[in-house]
């Protein structure tokens, strides 16, 4: 499976997770925050920060038909046209935040939603796409992703096997070299007992690709289950202060949980480790700890041992404990003493 390169930073099996925290709509409609929110991402330990670029315009119409009126969940009540004038992100912004990123070293790149998007953003040379998961089965836009050159990130939230397919496809036939496909929950918040992390390496593995998750689970668990099951990179929306409100207040993570996630991920990652019976190095020093053969009694050359002049003891000096019935009867060579590790040495054939 070939890494993915963003920025210079590899992304694959053999790699540290990669983490991108998700400002979306968390700016709150202030470019100061959003700012401030990429700093914060930055020093909490992120590997990238990550935009969504549209309109309320290229997303949809202002329209009062019954089909434009987002029922349940957390925008109930809104027009799709009225929620999205409230979470996005103003294209004149964007130059300012990619500026902003770079200088202070952290990855910045986005998910279009359209092809003007696409064309804002490549001129601001971002190093990297984003496919939503609602836009997963709009192929002309991968298509035009995908024609970038640039690796792309996509997201597959109730995407079946075959929209799957057809979207893979689409961005490889059109010059896609480097994928990541996120495994997700398009449910704001995801039920836990919904995450179904086991999906991670499945497709991966289907299609080939670098394996990832889309987490809008509460909190930071199914991030790190995911990373022990070969997640490579994990997505969380991130947000400076959840009573801040906003459009993704409620299944936005804080910075002390972005800093645990980056923290715990990484750590996952190391404990996962490989396959093998060898031991390891941070054991060495104990293999003094356990049992061995040791004498129970002094004795003198010449003596034959019986099973009350032996013990298996710690600590692992002596022969080993799968001896003890092979001692029995055998004969000493020299004088021993109580408390000395017996030895092949010390015996007669």
């Amino acid at each position: 499976m070939k890494d993915v390169v963003i920025d210079g930073v590899k992304i694959g099996p053999d790699h540290p997770p990669y983490i991108i925290a998700e400002l979306s709509a968390n700016h709150n409609g202030s470019l100061e925050h959003a700012l401030a929110t990429i700093d914060e991402a930055k020093k909490r330990g992120a590997s990238a920060i990550k935009l969504q670029t549209y309109t309320a315009d290229t997303m949809t119409i202002d329209s009062d038909r019954p089909e434009f009126l987002i029922k349940g969940g957390p925008w109930d009540g809104f027009k799709l046209y009225d929620l999205y004038k409230w979470a996005e992100t103003p294209f004149e912004w964007h130059k300012a935040m990619f500026e902003h990123a770079r200088k202070i070293g952290i990855t910045v790149f986005s998910t279009p939603f359209d092809e003007t998007a696409v064309d804002l953003l490549e001129e601001l040379d971002a190093p990297a796409y984003k496919i939503a998961s609602f836009e997963v089965t709009d192929l002309p836009l991968i298509e035009y992703v995908a024609k970038t050159g640039k690796p792309m990130i996509m997201s597959t939230g109730m995407a079946s096997e075959e929209e799957i397919e057809e979207a893979v496809a689409t961005a490889r036939n059109a010059g896609c070299e480097e994928l990541v496909l996120l495994h997700c929950i398009s449910s704001y918040p995801a039920p836990m007992e919904q995450a179904n992390i086991a999906q991670v390496n499945e497709l991966g593995n289907r299609f080939q690709a670098i394996p990832g998750l889309s987490d809008h689970t509460l909190g930071t668990t199914a991030s790190v289950a995911a990373v022990a099951l070969g997640a490579c990179l994990i997505e969380k929306h991130f947000i400076l202060n959840r009573e801040d409100g906003g459009p993704d207040s409620g299944f936005s993570i804080e910075p002390e949980e972005l800093e645990r996630l980056c923290l715990e991920t990484r750590q996952a990652k190391l404990a996962i480790g490989k396959i093998g019976y060898g031991r390891q190095k941070a054991e060495e020093q104990n293999r003094i700890f356990r049992r061995s053969i040791y004498f129970m009694r002094d004795m003198k050359a010449g003596e034959t041992i019986q099973e009350k002049d032996i013990r298996r003891i710690r600590p692992g000096i002596g022969i080993e404990p799968k001896y003890f019935r092979t001692l029995i009867g055998k004969t000493l060579k020299n004088d021993v003493t109580r408390g000395t590790p017996t030895s092949w040495e010390l015996f007669n054939e």
